[in-house]
C-alpha cells in the first residue's frame, strides 16, 4: 500500500481509542439459498454469505480493511455513522469517494470514539445497487452503561430478498418499457438473527441450504428465551425496497431506541421499520414454558404495484422456550399502523434551535422526456457528478460556496446554520429518507400539507423542549415532514430516499456543508485520488471537473420531464383556429340578418371580445395574466 493506515487513524482520532479492526474481502458466493426457493449469486465477505455482524463500543476505533474482489467498483456506508469532518469515509460513491477498483483495497476510518455514538445501525454497499445483493450487515454499537436494564439481547436482520440480479432489474426497471416505473417486487423475505458478533445457526434437525447453513433464516430460525428475563431485541431493516410490520404472538413489546437514539420506554404492539430504519424494543419472556411463539415480519405491499401469485409477503420465525413444544402462531393482526415516532422521547434531551433556512424537497415521480420514469425533488432528477462532490469542496477555494459548482440538486449550508428541510410527498407511495452524516430533529408532521385545515396540516411547534431525533424518516403519501438539521459537520452528504430503486432514479441531493470550514481541517486521503484516477475520474473542480462555477460541460443532465399541455405555437394555433371559426359564424349570421358590416370592422370586434375573454382569464384556461 502507498498509504499508511496509521496515518489515516491519527488524522480521523486524535485521541485514539481502542481500534477495532477488521478484514473484509467484497467476493462474490455462488449458489446462495437463504430462502430455500432459488440459489442466486449474492456479494458477500471473505467467501461468505451474509457478510458478518460487526459488534463494537462507544471507545472503539473502528478500521475496515475493505478489498474489492467483484468485477465493478464498490464502497461501504456504514448507516448512521457521522464520520466528523472526514466524510470522504462515509462510502457513497458521487459525493463521498469514486469507488474501490476492482483488485484495490480501502482503510475506511470509523471514529466511533469520537462521535458520541452508541446503539443499532448497518453497514452496506453505496455504490451501483450492490447492497440488493447482498452486500449487507447489522452493526452494534454498546456505551460503557446501557440506559435501559435487560438481560440479554438480540439483533434482528430483516430484508426482502431478490432472485434476479440488481443489474438485470434496473435495466427493467428504468426502461421505456415501463414508463409507469413499476418497482422491482422482492421475490420473498427473510429474516434472521445475531448476537455478539455472530448470526445464531438454524434449528436443530433442519436441512437449509449448504451453502448458507450456518445461519437460520425464517422458519428455520429461532431466539431462544429463558422464562422471567427480558431481553433487548434491535431490530434492522436492510430491504431495498420493503417495509415491515413486526410483531411477536403472546409477548408485549417497549420501544427504547430509534436509530441510535436510547428514549424512553414506549409500549407498542405492533413495530413499522420502513427501509434502513432501526428499533430496539425490551421484551420480558412469559414465565411458563409450555409453548413456543410466533415472531411476524410481513412486508408491506401496499408499497408494491402487484403483489405476485408466487410472493409470501409474511414471513415468520420463533422464540423457543422448549423445544418440545409445538409453535403457537395467532395468525395476522386486525390492522397495521405506523410507529408515531413524534411521540417518542429522547433520554438525551436536545432543545429545539431556531431555524436560519428553509428549503423545501417535494417528492414527484413522471414520465420523463426520454420515456423512462424518474423520481424528482422539485421536479429535477439527481444525476451522479463526475468528481466526488467533497473533492469538488475540498478542491474548488473559495468558489466552493457556490451551489451551481456541484450541479443540479446541491445546497450549500453555511457553518453552524440551522436549516429545515420541509420534505413533501406527493407521490402515491412511502419514502423513507436518510440523511447522512447527521441525526434530524423531528419538527412536525401533515397528513395534507395542501391542506389550510390545521387538523391535517397543524403549524410547527417552535418551542418544543426535546424533539425526536432519527437519522431516517418515513413520508406518507401527501404527507409532509419538517426536519431541522444543525450544520455542524463540513463536508458534503447525501439526502436521499432509501428505496435503492428510487436513489437510482434520482431521487436525491446533496448538502455541501460549511466548505471553507472543511478545507481548512483535514486533508482526503492520497490513495482516494488515485483510485479515482484508476477509474478513470476526475479528482478536482466543479461537478463536471471543470476550475469553474458555471461549466458544467460534459455532466450528465435530465432527463427530464415531458414538455406537455398548451405551448404557444399551440396556443396561437389554437386563436387563430377560433378567430377564423367565429368570424365565420358572425358573417353567416350578420348577413342572414341583412347587416352591411364590413370584414375588417367584424374581425375587429371578435378581437376585442377575445381580448377581453383573455383579461379576464377564460380563454380555455390557456392564457393568464403575467404578474409584474
Amino acid at each position: 500500500m502507498k498509504w499508511s493506515a496509521l496515518a489515516l487513524l491519527s488524522a480521523a482520532a486524535p485521541a485514539l481509542g481502542a481500534v477495532h479492526e477488521i478484514w473484509w474481502n467484497i467476493t462474490y458466493v455462488e449458489n446462495a439459498n437463504p430462502d430455500g426457493l432459488q440459489p442466486r449469486r449474492v456479494i458477500g465477505v471473505n467467501g461468505t454469505w451474509p457478510p458478518p455482524p460487526i459488534d463494537v463500543t462507544t471507545n472503539d476505533l473502528l478500521l475496515v480493511h475493505a478489498t474489492n474482489s467483484i468485477e465493478e467498483a464498490t464502497s461501504l456506508h456504514h448507516h448512521g455513522m457521522f464520520f466528523n469532518s472526514t466524510s470522504w469515509m462515509d462510502g457513497a460513491v458521487g459525493v463521498s469517494q469514486c469507488g474501490i477498483p476492482t483488485g484495490q483495497t480501502f482503510d475506511y476510518v470509523v471514529p466511533i470514539n469520537s462521535s458520541g455514538q452508541w446503539g443499532t445501525y448497518w453497514v452496506h454497499a453505496h455504490a451501483s445497487g450492490q447492497y440488493v445483493d447482498g452486500l449487507r450487515a447489522p452493526v452494534v454499537i454498546h456505551p460503557e452503561k446501557e440506559a435501559h436494564a435487560y438481560d440479554e439481547e438480540f439483533t434482528i436482520v430483516l430484508g426482502d430478498w431478490y432472485h434476479d440480479q440488481h443489474a438485470d432489474l434496473l435495466k427493467q426497471f428504468i426502461s421505456i418499457a415501463n414508463p409507469g416505473g413499476a418497482e422491482p417486487v422482492p421475490d420473498s423475505a427473510l429474516i434472521y438473527f445475531a448476537q455478539n458478533g455472530s448470526y445464531l445457526g438454524p434449528i436443530a434437525g433442519t436441512s437449509p441450504d449448504p451453502v448458507t447453513g450456518a445461519v437460520g433464516f425464517n422458519e428455520n430460525a429461532t431466539l431462544p428465551f429463558q422464562p422471567g428475563k427480558t431481553y433487548r431485541l434491535r431490530i434492522v431493516n436492510t430491504s431495498a425496497f420493503a417495509a415491515f410490520f413486526f410483531w411477536i404472538d403472546g409477548h408485549e413489546m417497549r420501544i427504547i431506541e430509534a436509530d441510535g437514539t436510547d428514549v424512553e420506554e414506549s409500549p407498542i404492539d405492533l413495530i413499522s421499520i420502513t427501509v434502513a430504519q432501526r428499533y430496539s424494543v425490551l421484551v420480558t419472556a412469559r414465565n411458563d414454558t409450555n409453548a413456543n411463539w410466533a415472531i411476524h415480519a410481513n412486508m408491506d405491499t401496499d408499497m408494491f404495484d402487484t403483489v405476485p401469485d408466487t410472493l409470501n409477503p409474511n414471513i415468520t420465525s420463533s422464540i423457543t422456550y422448549n423445544p418440545s413444544k409445538p409453535v403457537t402462531d395467532l395468525g395476522t393482526v386486525n390492522e397495521y399502523h405506523d410507529v408515531d415516532d413524534l411521540s417518542l422521547v429522547p433520554l438525551i434531551a436536545k432543545p429545539l434551535p431556531p431555524a436560519d433556512r428553509t428549503i423545501e424537497l417535494e417528492v414527484s415521480f413522471d414520465t420523463m422526456d426520454d420515456g423512462t420514469n424518474h423520481a424528482m425533488f422539485n421536479l429535477v432528477t439527481y444525476n451522479s457528478p463526475l468528481v466526488p462532490s467533497i473533492m469538488s469542496e475540498m478542491s474548488l477555494g473559495q468558489n466552493a460556496t457556490v451551489a451551481n459548482a456541484y450541479g443540479p440538486n446541491s445546497f450549500v449550508i453555511d457553518h453552524l446554520e440551522t436549516f429545515d428541510i420541509v420534505l413533501k410527498n406527493s407521490d402515491a407511495g412511502k419514502h423513507p429518507f436518510h440523511l447522512h452524516g447527521h441525526q434530524m430533529q423531528l419538527v412536525g408532521r401533515s397528513q395534507d400539507y395542501t391542506s389550510d385545515d390545521p387538523a391535517l396540516n397543524p403549524p410547527l411547534n417552535n418551542s418544543q423542549p426535546n424533539p425526536m431525533r432519527r437519522d431516517t424518516v418515513q413520508v406518507p403519501s401527501m404527507n409532509s415532514v419538517t426536519l431541522r438539521v444543525t450544520a455542524d459537520n463540513p463536508g458534503a452528504w447525501f439526502f436521499h430516499c432509501h428505496i435503492e430503486w428510487h436513489l437510482e432514479v434520482g431521487l436525491a441531493v446533496v448538502f455541501i456543508e460549511a466548505p471553507l470550514v472543511a478545507q481548512e481541517r483535514n486533508n482526503i486521503p492520497q490513495f482516494m485520488f488515485d483510485q479515482c484516477t484508476a477509474l478513470g475520474k476526475p479528482i478536482s473542480g466543479n461537478a463536471a471537473g471543470h476550475a469553474s462555477t458555471t461549466d458544467l460541460a460534459g455532466l450528465t443532465l435530465g432527463p427530464f420531464p415531458q414538455n406537455n399541455g398548451w405551448h404557444p405555437k399551440g396556443i396561437g394555433a389554437m386563436f387563430g383556429c377560433v378567430l377564423t371559426a367565429t368570424i365565420g359564424m358572425a358573417t353567416v349570421t350578420w348577413y342572414t340578418l341583412g347587416g352591411h358590416i364590413s370584414e375588417e370592422e367584424m374581425e375587429h370586434e371578435v378581437r376585442e371580445q377575445v381580448e377581453a375573454k383573455e383579461r379576464r382569464g377564460r380563454f380555455f384556461g390557456l392564457l393568464k395574466k403575467r404578474s409584474s
